[in-house]
């Protein structure tokens, strides 16, 4: 068991993990995976009906309408509602691919995960933000980090061990399932430089 989500119920032990690990796969800012993970609360295997004939599913709750797109990867519908990270590893995906190529602030590009739409965006933005600033602040507590709007920015400092691990590199596109199966200053965003006990 790791000791920073030993108290957390077992389906928010994996949400936790799940997003933090695909934060650091894609050099997504954790507090952001971690938010829009909060934000979706979907748990494996879910599907819910959208008033327009969709469907979000899963713990990231793709909407099958993105789904078409990820046909062409071979990634499905199962593949995205099963428990474990797959399904965090392709929203950290999606969010860097928002991250990067989008217009708009940083905020405004990770809603894009909801919906470019500017009301509903606007509406996930706002509380993407404030669970963003909460994540923040937990994983301060429990990790070292890096807010990455800041151009030299040092890692934090704890009171435990230094740092340990690296960030794994970055993929352009998604791993196949099939072949791999194998507030916005305060809510700052933030990588993670290693984890304590």
């Amino acid at each position: 068991m790791l000791p920073f989500v030993a108290d957390l119920p077992p389906l928010e032990q994996e949400r936790v993990v799940c997003s933090i690990a695909s934060a650091m796969k894609y050099q997504v800012p954790a507090n952001i995976v971690l938010a829009v993970a909060e934000k979706e609360g979907g748990r494996p295997s879910q599907w819910v009906r959208n008033t327009n004939g969709t469907h979000d599913v899963g713990p990231m709750q793709f909407n099958t309408a993105y789904l078409r797109e990820l046909a062409r990867y071979d990634i499905t519908a199962h593949d995205v509602a099963a428990a474990g990270c797959y399904a965090f590893e392709l929203a950290a995906w999606r969010l860097r691919m928002h991250l990067r190529n989008d217009p708009g602030d940083l905020w405004t590009r990770a809603a894009n995960y909801h919906s470019r739409t500017p009301r509903f965006n606007a509406v996930y933005r706002a509380d993407l933000m404030k669970k963003a600033a909460k994540w923040a602040d937990w994983l301060e507590a429990r990790f070292v980090t890096m807010d990455v709007t800041h151009a030299g920015a040092m890692p934090s400092t704890l009171t435990t061990r230094p740092a340990t691990s690296a960030l794994a590199a970055p993929s352009a596109q998604p791993t196949p399932r099939r072949s791999a199966r194998a507030t916005a200053e305060a809510s700052r965003p933030l990588t993670l430089a290693g984890a304590t006990d």
